[in-house]
């Protein structure tokens, strides 16, 4: 994908990564922080499908998965518990897995969700979606932690994926973006380029080039979402080449 090997100075507000999620939370004093729970919360909502899959692998129940990813969301958001020290407090998705793990021992025998806060509405979880989700990924034979850090990145690139198509909208490209999306983790072919030319009435030098600027948004958004996981700008390249490894295993 060579997401890693992207035009770094093009990425938008790297140079101001203090302002991102995760740093804010780690760096927030104040536990009672309405700014630090409000980016929790927004990470929180959109990588919680990678614990609940996690879950499922763990428990093969799906009503006691829902419960448990529910009931630890919950647990987390009042708790403020992402202010105690970490050792691996510098990658988001390390500190979450870890957290869970602790709280899925804690709470194996309790079934009552009621208990740890039960029907608390504290982020959207759309618990029909990630069972779909969940039954039609393809049966890999590993063990769940490898698991989670898959699903991990095929939501960051999902997430990715969606923000380009809804640029594109945005400007009115909806077309180009369907024409080309197979071309934004590898260079299209040149009878490719000449068949998009045709549908969307520009040369294939048009094409390739729109091709090209898809492909390299493309990687700048996912290294702007990946940021917002880590703690520290240096992270970033290490914790892209780890994802992109845990997708090809």
């Amino acid at each position: 994908m060579n997401i890693h090997e992207s035009d770094k100075a093009s990425v938008p507000n790297e140079n101001r990564f203090q302002t991102t999620q995760w740093s804010m939370i780690l760096h927030a004093a104040d536990p009672d922080s309405s700014e630090s729970q409000a980016a929790l919360a927004t990470l929180c909502e959109a990588y919680w499908f990678p614990l609940y899959a996690y879950a499922r692998r763990r428990t093969d129940n799906e009503h006691m998965a829902q419960d448990l990813t529910q009931g630890f969301f919950v647990y987390l958001l009042e708790k403020q518990s992402f202010s105690k020290p970490s050792l691996e407090r510098g990658r988001f998705r390390s500190f979450l897995l870890t957290a869970f793990k602790n709280f899925m021992a804690n709470e194996w025998n309790k079934a009552n969700s009621k208990k740890r806060g039960g029907d608390q509405t504290l982020i959207s979880l759309d618990f029909d979606d990630g069972e779909t989700r969940f039954q039609i990924q393809p049966a890999i034979s590993m063990n769940p932690d490898k698991a989670f850090d898959r699903q991990w990145v095929l939501t960051a690139l999902d997430r990715v994926l969606n923000q380009l198509r809804q640029e594109l909208s945005d400007r009115g490209q909806s077309n180009a973006f369907e024409e080309l999306k197979s071309t934004l983790t590898e260079q299209g072919s040149d009878s490719l380029y000449v068949s998009v030319a045709q549908k969307l009435d520009i040369t294939p030098n048009a094409a390739k080039q729109t091709a090209y600027r898809l492909r390299l948004r493309y990687q700048q958004l996912f290294r702007s979402e990946i940021s917002r996981t880590v703690e520290d700008q240096s992270e970033i390249d290490p914790e892209i080449h780890r994802l992109l490894d845990a997708l090809s295993e």
